[in-house]
């Protein structure tokens, strides 16, 4: 398996190159140069299979000869093993027709678990050949900071930098961050928001004269190991719910647009998808794409569901990239227009046939709250935010009355106590593997949100690639 940018310039890699590259030189997305697709005899026989071998499965056509397929089954038993349930991401029922998939059983009780737990054992295994010491930036709206540096805390040779937005992340989230003290994690608080962090991350990449001193990757959902992992759950749920004898809706709480991209890439391999909803919050320019072609971008208004508070959403390049005919360097046209006036206009011809699987949703603070009520007084079940803005969306989607929808659960809702709190009544509490979090100590550090400050910062810190090689 070979990977393009989206942008059409970078050189092709191998799935071992685009794992430790993270963002492609020319500033694209990797992604395969073709899909692979399976059958509906082999998407039936995944029919009781564990998730690490559903994983394998799903991912072994991506992989390629990066490693064996035991290679591969390997790293996800080890991966999945740090998982609280047996069966990593159940389904719970909530009524005729409407699922939660729970994907917040990982050590750090969110969703970036089920790809960062794996991406962070690729890391180690690919870099146990090289001389090499690697760098990580990445920036968080909350979950993915928690989740990589859980990975990556402690491993030979590689060194991680988290980016998150000072004082717009949960008490929970940022604390799940500035705990771990292994002196290879380095936690970046800035005065400013997650675009703003994100968008420091993108051009550090593409400084040169920055880039050329590390060897630098990403753990963000820019990195496409850490998207493929993320299809892996859209199998599994739906082949338990009867696919591929009928298609299954999944309604994706998403700000970046990562985990509902890895829907669409199970739905491009075979899988029958009814329809992706795309469920967001005010910080609407997802569903403004989607229903009108309007991307541009607003102001981040700071909500109780900060994982969603974005307004640039980097994996939205990649479904461009398909819209576009593949035409990377047509896209890089797009894209650098995008990234000087901020705005795209996406011609209705390509929100039409987006429309085929897609279908989005702006859901206000009242109706997350109206949703997080429904949910605990009809079935018991306490919901994050996110996971309460994908039910409302999934409420209100228009599907036929035999398709089952799946909500994702993004987070466990004791990530956000006091928005849960506040709309159910009950506070949730710690799982007792995090019960202690309040009594850690904290390390951080605040640096101005300029590109200058962080580069310096991470400069005197990271391992130059003359000492590492």
């Amino acid at each position: 398996m070979r990977y393009v940018s989206t942008r059409g310039s970078a050189p092709a890699l191998d799935f071992e190159g685009a794992t430790l590259a993270g963002l492609a030189s020319d500033g694209g997305l990797y992604v395969p140069a073709a899909w692979p697709s399976f059958s509906t005899d082999e998407i039936a026989a995944m029919a009781g299979l564990s998730y690490a071998d559903t994983a394998v499965a799903v991912m072994a056509p991506f992989v390629g000869d990066a490693l064996t397929r035991e290679e591969l089954r390997a790293l996800c038993v080890e991966a999945y093993g740090r998982f609280d349930h047996a069966a990593v991401t159940p389904l719970v029922q909530l009524d005729e027709r409407n699922w939660l998939l729970e994907l917040f059983h990982g050590p750090t009780l969110a969703f970036k678990d089920v790809a960062l737990q794996l991406l962070g054992l690729l890391f180690e295994r690919f870099l146990s050949t090289r001389d090499t010491h690697l760098t990580v930036i990445g920036a968080t709206s909350g979950d993915t900071g928690s989740a990589a540096i859980d990975a990556l805390a402690g491993r030979a040779k590689v060194d991680i930098f988290m980016l998150h937005p000072a004082g717009r992340v949960s008490d929970v989230q940022r604390r799940q961050m500035t705990t771990v003290l292994s002196p290879n994690v380095h936690n970046i608080a800035i005065d400013g928001s997650f675009d703003d962090a994100q968008a420091m991350v993108k051009a550090m990449f593409a400084h040169q004269s920055f880039a050329g001193r590390f060897q630098l990757s990403a753990v963000n959902s820019i990195n496409w190991a850490r998207l493929m992992a993320q299809i892996v759950y859209y199998f599994y749920a739906a082949v338990r719910l009867g696919a591929p004898g009928r298609p299954v809706a999944f309604s994706v709480p998403t700000g970046n647009f990562g985990d509902v991209f890895a829907g669409y890439v199970a739905s491009r391999m075979g899988l029958p998808i009814a329809k992706l909803l795309v469920a967001t919050n005010v910080n609407d320019i997802l569903h403004r794409a989607l229903s009108s072609g309007d991307y541009s971008v607003g102001t981040v208004t700071p909500t109780a569901a900060p994982s969603m508070d974005i307004q640039v959403s980097s994996n939205f390049e990649r479904l461009l990239f398909d819209l576009h005919g593949r035409d990377g360097i047509a896209l890089a046209g797009t894209m650098h227009g995008f990234e000087q006036s901020k705005r795209l206009a996406i011609p209705q011809a390509m929100v039409g046939e987006a429309a085929g699987l897609f279908a989005s949703a702006r859901i206000d603070p009242d109706g997350m709250a109206l949703a997080m009520r429904k949910a605990w007084q009809t079935s018991g079940q306490l919901l994050d935010p996110h996971t309460a803005i994908g039910l409302a969306a999934a409420h209100a989607a228009d599907l036929p009355a035999d398709v089952p929808v799946v909500t994702l659960a993004t987070a466990h809702p004791a990530k956000f106590r006091d928005a849960v709190e506040r709309g159910t009544g009950q506070r949730p509490i710690l799982p007792l593997r995090i019960g202690d979090l309040f009594d850690r100590e904290e390390r951080f550090d605040t640096v101005p949100a300029t590109l200058d400050s962080v580069e310096t910062y991470i400069a005197e810190r990271a391992v130059p690639i003359a000492v590492g090689a």
